[in-house]
């Protein structure tokens, strides 16, 4: 019998986000203020391979900001979050920016899936959405990266 170790375990499984987020969070990563190139980058490689679909086909399952994320990781435990943009987040609060690492991994999944990310330390950390409740706001009202 062969085992599998979490570092050599990678989940990336596919990722759906509406055109009008998808724009706002390019220009958010492609910015450069107020965060580290790696999150930028990081945030970028996502948006570049999500499926980008016209805003009213986002799935009401799929994490889009202002989404209320209920998740299990291996680093955190079980813990549920708004997904909002960096000016919007509060330390020690349930408003977690796209720009961590965590936020980053959960864009565009849906309830469900799991992803592998690295964490600070650069170690694997694995992420399962158990699950999501859509935006109060829809695309049309988004503050976008304006807020950031």
């Amino acid at each position: 019998m062969t085992t599998t170790t979490l570092q050599e375990f990678n989940l990336s499984p596919d990722i759906i986000l509406g055109k009008s987020e998808h724009h706002q969070l390019t220009v958010l990563a492609m910015a450069g203020s107020g965060h580290s190139a790696d999150v930028a980058d990081a945030l970028l490689y996502e948006l570049g391979r999500a499926l980008v679909v016209a805003d009213p086909f986002v799935p009401p399952d799929a994490v889009r900001m202002g989404s209320t994320v209920r998740y299990r990781s291996s680093r955190e435990g079980e813990r549920e979050v708004t997904l909002v943009y960096p000016a919007e987040a509060r330390d020690g609060s349930d408003r977690l920016s796209v720009l961590t690492q965590v936020g980053t991994a959960l864009v565009g999944l849906r309830r469900g899936q799991a992803i592998t990310w690295l964490d600070e330390a650069g170690h694997k950390q694995v992420l399962t959405v158990l699950s999501v409740a859509p935006p109060a706001w829809t695309p049309d009202d988004d503050p976008g990266p304006s807020a950031a």
